[in-house]
């Protein structure tokens, strides 16, 4: 394949990944992956390291727009995130000792339960009106924009619950290659009781420290090839960008069901190229 062609088909499907990993917070590394993995033919390691940097680019991308909305638990990002990277360094040490079809096998199974968990997850609960004890004492609660524009209180809840959630996270964040937003974002949406945008934009902000554990760990091995990684980077942070620019005007719900049936029909493919019927 010629390199400029090369270079162009990774930078448009990276910035539309990395368009909606911002919107949704679930991070581009589920779409992106495949797509190397699938119809790129890159060596699933070399794939899973761009798609640590991808996730990377994409929270930096983000990060400084949410901030500004109001939507972002910095402290409780940052608390939750110590379960994140160490189930992050667990997994990368694992992941990058497998054989690649074994990591493909697991990426594609894994993926199905994180399409429909993502597909299944309900916005728009109510806000809880009482404290938690835990995040009283650790100061978690926070106040934020509700759909109407008036900021309000909102109190965190079951935090050991998120807490051990985000661990899984983190482990699912190495062996794979992927920010684990899905997971994140159930931790936070629906375990602990955040308003939707809150649990969007803090899981952004984990997204790239947890990546950048895993990433460090497959610079190690060799994992980073910069042909791959460039236009990653570049498509990824272009998007992420937009992307945060646009959440409060997109039906986000609809977007995510969307997402969620291209991150099925992705994993269903790479569990056939692992099982040897796929070939691209």
């Amino acid at each position: 394949m010629l390199l400029p062609l090369f270079f162009s088909l990774i930078f448009l499907f990276s910035f539309f990944a990395g368009i909606i990993g911002a919107l949704t917070g679930l991070g581009g590394g589920l779409i992106l992956i495949p797509f190397l993995v699938l119809f790129l033919h890159i060596n699933i390691h070399y794939a899973m390291g761009a798609g640590l940097l991808a996730v990377m680019t994409t929270s930096s991308g983000a990060a400084l727009s949410f901030l500004k909305q109001g939507y972002t638990n910095i402290r409780l990002g940052m608390f939750l995130e110590i379960a994140a990277a160490v189930g992050a360094l667990l997994g990368a040490h694992i992941a990058v000792r497998l054989p690649g079809d074994i990591v493909q096998f697991l990426f594609g199974i894994i993926f199905f339960g994180l399409a429909i968990l993502s597909w299944r997850r309900h916005e728009g609960h109510a806000w809880p009106t009482h404290q938690n004890a835990t995040a009283k004492m650790l100061h978690l609660d926070g106040q934020c924009p509700d759909e109407q524009g008036v900021v309000r209180p909102y109190f965190v809840q079951r935090v050991w619950t998120g807490f051990s959630i985000m661990g899984v996270a983190g482990i699912l964040s190495g062996l794979l290659g992927i920010g684990s937003g899905v997971v994140k974002v159930l931790a936070m949406d629906q375990a602990m009781a955040l308003p939707y945008r809150v649990s969007t934009s803090t899981s952004n902000f984990i997204l790239g420290i947890t990546a950048a554990v895993g990433a460090g760990v497959f610079f190690q091995q060799g994992f980073i090839e910069p042909i791959v990684v460039l236009p990653v980077i570049l498509g990824v942070f272009i998007g992420a960008f937009l992307g945060s620019k646009l959440m409060s005007h997109l039906p986000i719900k609809h977007l995510r069901r969307l997402f969620s049936l291209l991150v099925f029909l992705l994993a269903l493919q790479m569990l056939l190229k692992a099982l040897g019927v796929w070939h691209g």
